[in-house]
């Protein structure tokens, strides 16, 4: 935040202060998701969070495209607490809530390791591309691009990831191994061969 700030005219301090207030909303928003996860569903937070982002980040690419000034500033950082916000609403907590859930119990502990580790990996591969990518394709198009792998996010999301909300973790397993609604394997019944 504090490096997207400056390059739009803001001081290094107004900057760094601005980000402890985009902070502020970031912890604001992930308390308020606590309440909405088990209400609202696991799906519908991740698409609505999503689409935030994706608004957010077409909006602040269009205000270096067109604004200068303080107003490209002051919009930089609407768009900024808007995008960590929408982040913190669904995309931040519900992915360490659904990997805890739609993992067998038998890959559970390693699988959740492993997606952590690859959450943890990618989140180090945007901060170190950045300004990378603001150099490809100036400050507009590295923020459509990360729009556009948005959109991708919220197909991805429709398609592949099951709503988890108000189901046991045996349930979850069982749709997710193809088993849901298959009978028990037992003394009765014979198994598949």
């Amino acid at each position: 935040a504090p490096t997207i700030l400056e390059s739009t005219g803001l001081s290094s301090s107004s900057s760094i202060l601005n980000s402890v207030a985009i902070g502020a909303i970031n912890l604001i928003a992930t308390v308020a998701a606590l309440s909405f996860i088990d209400r609202i569903g696991r799906r519908p937070l991740l698409v609505v969070s999503l689409a935030g982002m994706v608004v957010s980040l077409a909006a602040i690419g269009l205000a270096f495209e067109v604004l200068d000034g303080d107003a490209q500033s002051w919009v930089a950082l609407l768009c900024l607490v808007t995008y960590v916000a929408s982040f913190a609403i669904g995309l931040g907590p519900v992915f360490w809530l659904l990997i805890s859930e739609i993992y067998p119990l038998r890959a559970r502990s390693a699988a959740i390791s492993l997606a952590g580790a690859a959450n943890w990996i990618a989140n180090f591969a945007v901060g170190l591309t950045y300004l990378l990518l603001v150099d490809a394709l100036g400050r507009s198009g590295a923020f459509w691009l990360y729009g556009v792998l948005g959109l991708a996010s919220i197909g991805f999301v429709l398609r592949y990831v099951p709503e988890t909300r108000g189901r046991s973790l045996e349930a979850i397993e069982a749709e997710l191994d193809g088993t849901a609604g298959a009978a028990p394997a037992g003394p009765l019944t014979p198994r598949a061969s």
